[in-house]
């Protein structure tokens, strides 16, 4: 029976909160020992050399973490190659054999899990909860895959029979090639969840991870490999987007494509990919995440749910809470609670297990911050943050303040884009029905929350609110935080191309296409 890893809470029931830190600092003193290496391109399991890009750290752009290679056009054209052979056994390979190689990698995974956050931390800037976390949930992705294959038998069921002296069946067989393009936010959750939703349901891939975080994927991949899985079955190819990931969605020989990204770029690439016919591409595309705090709501839990999901990893989750719609009656006891709460965010150093707000993650966020806080105080008012963060070691990083902002129009820019930055915008509202109507009214549709204790409120958010993921009275975060196997990941609307939740039981269909077969006697 598939449970979730959750390592944070077994240290905590053990009692072992020490250990759970000495394990992340010896692995942090391990990664940093590792710095300034050379990373090549895996393709067909070969380590093939190229020219590389220096990649340094959003905590200290001082740290040069490793030599990236700059993979080209040539590249994914002998990926894809190596996929199309590799695919020709894999393809036909027993579904149960796929199911213990990726069992196997998700042991390794678990085995690695501080060595893979203390990465993730340097490349992203996550802090030491939030990076296990991630590899939690990518541990998790493997083995709830492997599970939902089981329970339904690899996806073949019996049919009736039309005929007397015939028998039918229903079989799911697996597309071919699929490009899998990850974010630099979830390198391990997310590109382990897509590139084995490929993998289990017998398909190849060619990876290509953010650059913001590669080398995390590189050491997944290895991992991967020592599994036991076959060359050519996961290839990973570094480099820009226009190098790597348009030609991946140019190519004929692309089956599917899994995307997790900006909704631009997303719908760009099912433009081009499905130019001379459709093919799937399961896309993920941001939010603009409402949560709706109502008169009756518990305050405490409100400003603690809101907090953590517009503040948690610099509130670069597509999931965020990013817009707080709350009743024109408690609204200003809310917006101080919060603001004293959020002022005492420690901001700094993610290595450091004192820190909340790491750093943005890279120069682009951080002048995009800057940019959005001058809007902020022009067109309404910073109730808190603002500022960038230079003291000490910090002004070699990307670090900001965490920011909410009051007094804008409804209709203000800043309501309706995806900052990806922790900037939070609130407004209130008089009537329930107005505040279900301006949150529902945005391109988007992936998560949202409510604090209320009316029931008849709660029932109608839920039976009105345009999102594939929401959460009520949820104090632990008030829009972020879903399960793999409790809480199915996925966007309405813009949010998303097919409304399919990761980590849920329709998810792995949308690798694989159906085949009826019937044999007469």
């Amino acid at each position: 029976m598939f449970e979730n890893e959750h390592t944070i809470r077994r240290f905590m029931i053990e009692k072992a909160e020490g250990e759970f830190h000495v394990k992340y600092e010896r692995a942090a003193e391990q990664v940093r020992s590792e710095f300034g290496k050379k990373y090549p391109i895996i393709i067909a399991g070969k380590r093939v050399k190229t020219a590389t890009t220096t990649h340094t750290s959003p905590i200290d752009s001082r740290l040069v973490l490793g030599y990236i290679p700059a993979g080209t056009g040539r590249h994914v054209k002998q990926a894809i190659s190596a996929a199309r052979k590799a695919f020709e056994t894999w393809g036909k390979t027993d579904y149960r054999e796929r199911v213990r190689i990726c069992r196997a990698a998700a042991e390794l995974m678990s085995q690695h899990k501080f060595e893979l956050a203390a990465w993730m931390s340097y490349e992203n800037g996550k802090n030491r909860y939030e990076a296990i976390g991630d590899v939690d949930e990518a541990i998790d992705f493997v083995r709830y895959y492997a599970e939902e294959m089981e329970r339904n038998n690899g996806f073949e069921i019996t049919t009736k029979s039309a005929q007397p002296n015939e028998k039918s069946k229903s079989v799911m067989k697996p597309y071919g090639v699929w490009g899998i393009i990850a974010p630099f936010n979830f390198p391990a959750a997310i590109l382990t969840g897509m590139t084995v939703g490929a993998v289990i349901t017998g398909n190849t891939t060619i990876v290509k991870p953010s650059s913001d975080a590669p080398i995390t994927a590189f050491k997944i991949v290895e991992i991967f490999e020592q599994a036991g899985l076959p060359d050519g079955v996961i290839n990973l190819v570094c480099g820009s987007g226009s190098n790597v990931g348009a030609k991946l969605a140019k190519s004929s020989d692309v089956s599917g494509i899994a995307f997790t990204g900006s909704r631009d770029v997303g719908y760009a690439m099912a433009k081009e990919f499905s130019k001379s016919r459709p093919k799937p591409l399961i896309a993920e595309l941001g939010g603009k995440n409402p949560a709706i705090v109502t008169e009756t709501a518990d305050l405490g839990k409100a400003v603690d749910g809101v907090m953590k999901a517009a503040f948690g990893f610099s509130g670069q989750k597509c999931s965020a809470c990013s817009r707080v719609i709350v009743h024109k009656k408690v609204k200003d006891e809310f917006l101080r609670r919060l603001a004293e709460k959020t002022k005492s965010l420690p901001v700094g150093n993610p290595i450091d297990p004192n820190t909340f707000v790491g750093p943005v993650i890279n120069k682009s966020a951080y002048e995009k911050y800057q940019k959005y806080a001058k809007i902020a105080a022009k067109s309404g008012k910073l109730v808190v943050g603002g500022s960038t963060r230079k003291e000490g070691d910090l002004k070699h990083g990307y670090f900001v303040e965490p920011a909410i902002v009051t007094g804008l129009p409804k209709n203000h820019r800043l309501f309706k884009e995806e900052m990806f930055v922790p900037i939070l915008c609130i407004t209130d509202y008089d009537k329930f029905d107005d505040a279900i109507r301006i949150a529902n009214d945005i391109d988007y549709g992936l998560t949202a929350g409510i604090f209320s204790e009316n029931k008849d409120e709660v029932k109608q958010f839920l039976a009105s609110i345009e999102a594939g993921v929401v959460y009520v009275n949820r104090q632990v975060s008030a829009t972020t935080g879903a399960m793999v196997g409790c809480q199915p990941f996925g966007g309405w609307k813009d949010s998303a191309t097919t409304s399919r939740g990761a980590g849920g039981p329709h998810y792995l269909t949308q690798f694989m296409r159906e085949q009826s077969q019937t044999l007469a006697n």
